[in-house]
């Protein structure tokens, strides 16, 4: 298959990469290639990728970051330029399918009005338009609608459609491996704003007499000054951002990773990375975290201090190659590819069956007219 890739364009794919939804699209455009497909991504400029054909001279966060022009006419046409120019491409092309990581809901009905099939990825909760447009969609197998998870499938729909799947993100789980070094550190990664948990991961190890170490990206310096107070004297070495091996060296070599979302999380790609590092997963119970977490680790009550601390004391009882094993057959690319592959043919199908039906009508007028 020929499959257009649609990116989200707030950031760049590349590395180092600034969030999930970058980082999947960079590893499904590789991994659809590996599995013998051909991909084109279309992406902001600046993007890092073989077959790369930009649609916006830079990423809008450059131009318009999202904290000062979020919900504003000027970021909406900013928007509204780059996914008609992506999607002229579409029509141009000789694509067989659309994968669509936009988060631009007008994508899913500019498709469906041309009989393009569209793969739409939901990355993260409802919002409002983007609600709508899979509500105009609904049992339409031309667009079909994976979510991430199926904690999000009630999030969407009160009964699920037939053009909905769910399809977990996949990793690399050739870079991210188990080590032979072994450390007796937990480990905390991700961005560091309260929804993300980390003043409760860093009181929790501070009550168990644990040791920790944390690596993420500051985006509330007041937050981190406050994690760093709640450290006190502890045993807690704040890492700044890694990138790359220097990030999987660290997590590969804890003793487990502690995952501690204040919000209903769609997915969870730093869980699934640990456990593909073959290093449990001690977790606030919040949106997949079940899902992913499995039994190779701990999902305790969401916030609780208490229970993630107990939950830190156990950390050594858990299977490390169990980890390993789940990640792999879950969540790694190939798994990936291979839920995606289904959900592309069946809307091409339906896109076939659309034109069949189409030209089918268009005999039985000429016959009458004839």
């Amino acid at each position: 298959m020929h499959i257009a890739v649609i990116a989200h364009n707030r950031h760049a794919v590349a590395e180092p990469f600034m969030g999930g939804m970058e980082a999947h699209t960079h590893l499904l455009c590789r991994a659809l290639r590996a599995a013998g497909h051909a991909a084109t991504l279309l992406a902001a400029r600046g993007s890092d990728d073989a077959c790369l054909t930009p649609i916006c001279p830079a990423p809008y966060e450059a131009e318009l970051p999202w904290d000062i022009y979020r919900g504003t006419p000027e970021l909406e046409a900013f928007q509204t330029r780059a996914y008609a120019a992506a999607f002229e491409i579409v029509r141009a092309g000789q694509f067989d399918v659309v994968h669509n990581n936009s988060l631009f809901p007008a994508l899913i009905d500019w498709a469906r009005k041309d009989g393009i099939p569209m793969v739409t990825t939901q990355h993260v909760p409802p919002f409002a338009k983007m609600a709508e447009a899979v509500r105009r969609a609904e049992n339409d197998d031309l667009a079909q609608i994976t979510l991430v998870s199926e904690s999000q499938l009630p999030l969407w729909f009160a009964q699920r459609p037939s053009n909905a799947s769910v399809v977990y993100n996949g990793i690399d789980c050739r870079i991210w491996h188990p080590g032979e070094k072994r450390s007796n550190r937990l480990v905390w990664t991700g961005r560091i704003t309260p929804n993300k948990g980390l003043l409760e991961a860093v009181e929790a190890v501070r009550r168990a007499g644990a040791a920790l170490d944390i690596a993420g990206q500051v985006e509330d310096r007041e937050y981190l000054a406050a994690c760093k107070a709640a450290a006190g004297n502890a045993d807690i070495r704040f890492l700044g951002q890694l990138h790359g091996e220097e990030l999987r060296a660290l997590v590969r070599s804890a003793k487990a990773a502690l995952v501690t979302p204040m919000w209903d999380e769609p997915f969870g790609l730093v869980a699934a990375e640990a456990l593909a590092s073959g290093v449990p997963v001690i977790a606030f119970d919040r949106g997949a975290m079940r899902e992913v977490v499995g039994t190779c680790g701990a999902v305790v009550n969401a916030g609780s201090v208490v229970a993630l601390a107990e939950a830190v004391s156990h950390a050594d009882t858990f299977d490390r190659a169990a980890c390993r094993q789940r990640a792999v057959s879950h969540f790694s690319a190939e798994a990936m590819v291979a839920g995606y592959e289904q959900v592309y043919c069946a809307a091409i199908a339906a896109a076939r069956a659309g034109s069949a039906t189409s030209a089918s009508s268009r005999s039985s007028t000429a016959a009458l007219l004839a």
